[in-house]
């Protein structure tokens, strides 16, 4: 770093001390610490963060329809949202989708993360962090049970091709996919509002 920089972080150090309103001479770490506890303090009486059971996570699971799917390749993270719905019987997600990026991506690495939220406002959410596998359902004769159970939740919901049967003209293939992610772990958090406020 240039003589000069140091000269400036050091003036703006002091600068935002004197704006505070504390001595220039104050450890400003200290005074961010104390500003960051401060606030955690508030958002406490506020906000409470529970951990879910694994029954309450399966019940939120049971209610969404969209979740966001991580793949990763090369090092490179993707994550885009998809048609989700949840086989109890399985403990497992069953999804679709055209065939493309995420697609090719986890036939390459099969270790997927989906996050499903349930949000109405930053104070009140549930979100469930899903940690599983893809696994391919093809048209092979042994793998027809799966398929017919993949297909019969998904009519379970009105619109349940989108968004994915929905695809961008000449940057993906014709051909749709059905697959499901097998859950290995999941994990989910609430908040309500503190009895406090």
């Amino acid at each position: 770093m240039p003589r000069g920089e140091r000269r400036y972080l050091c003036d703006w150090r002091k600068v935002e001390a004197a704006v505070a309103g504390f001595p220039a001479s104050l450890d400003l770490a200290r005074v961010r610490r104390q500003r960051r506890q401060g606030m955690i303090a508030i958002l406490k009486r506020f906000m409470v963060i529970h951990e879910l059971a694994p029954a309450d996570c399966a019940e939120v699971l049971s209610r969404a329809s969209v979740g966001r799917l991580a793949c990763c390749r090369m090092n490179q993270p993707y994550v885009v949202p998809v048609s989700i719905v949840y086989d109890p019987r399985q403990v497992c997600l069953f999804s679709f989708s055209m065939i493309g990026k995420k697609v090719e991506w986890m036939r390459a690495n099969p270790s997927v993360c989906v996050e499903v939220e349930d949000l109405d406002d930053r104070f009140n959410w549930t979100t469930i962090v899903i940690f599983g596998r893809y696994d391919e359902i093809s048209d092979a004769p042994e793998q027809r049970d799966q398929r017919d159970r993949a297909l019969h939740l998904f009519s379970e919901r009105s619109q349940w091709w989108l968004p994915g049967a929905a695809r961008l003209p000449s940057l993906e293939h014709n051909a749709a996919v059905v697959y499901r992610i097998n859950i290995d772990q999941m994990t989910g958090r609430r908040t309500t509002r503190s009895q406090d406020t």
